[in-house]
């Protein structure tokens, strides 16, 4: 018969991915005549329990270049943008998000442009991003212990006598 014991670790009790495609409006000093390029950059984001939801507050910065005055002049326009997520994450069975939950995210796919346009001075664009997101937590392993001890080898010596007697034989107590 085994005996059994626990051993409490923490473990991944949950994980999941979500696409966002999020549009959002920046407010320009001039009407912008062609977008010449759209930029994400400073992606920073960070992961919170929400009751027994999970949370992902987030920012980053978005930066537009544009041509204006007849395509004769450019600028860029900048704007933070900040977003907070809140979703559900289906747990293993019998584990909950509680205050020893961890609640890790990574950036699966960075935030980038995908559809920018112009209207009067105002721009729209679309921002696309993946988040990954793990809940990890306490989780009680159950292992098998074995009781009977095995039994210890015996080392044996790697000379026999006979080498023995021979390095005696060779040593001179008269050395000194």
């Amino acid at each position: 018969m085994a005996l059994y014991k626990e051993i409490v670790t923490k473990a991944i009790i949950g994980k999941g991915k979500k696409a966002f495609k999020d549009v959002y409006t920046i407010d320009t000093n001039e009407a912008p005549d062609t977008i010449l390029g759209c930029w994400v950059i400073n992606h920073q984001f960070d992961g919170y329990k929400a009751g027994d939801k999970v949370g992902v507050k987030g920012s980053f910065d978005i930066n537009i270049w544009y041509a204006y005055d007849n395509n004769q002049k450019t600028t860029v326009a900048t704007q933070n943008i900040t977003y907070d997520h809140t979703f559900s994450i289906k747990l293993k069975a019998d584990t909950e998000v509680d205050g020893d939950t961890d609640i890790i995210v990574r950036s699966l796919y960075q935030p980038s442009c995908s559809d920018v346009a112009a209207d009067g001075k105002t721009i729209k664009f679309t921002i696309d991003k993946e988040l990954g997101i793990e809940v990890v937590g306490d989780e009680k392993v159950k292992i098998a212990i074995e009781e009977d001890e095995e039994p210890w080898d015996i080392i044996e010596d790697e000379m026999t006598p006979a080498e023995e007697v021979a390095i005696d034989e060779q040593v001179n107590e008269e050395y000194l």
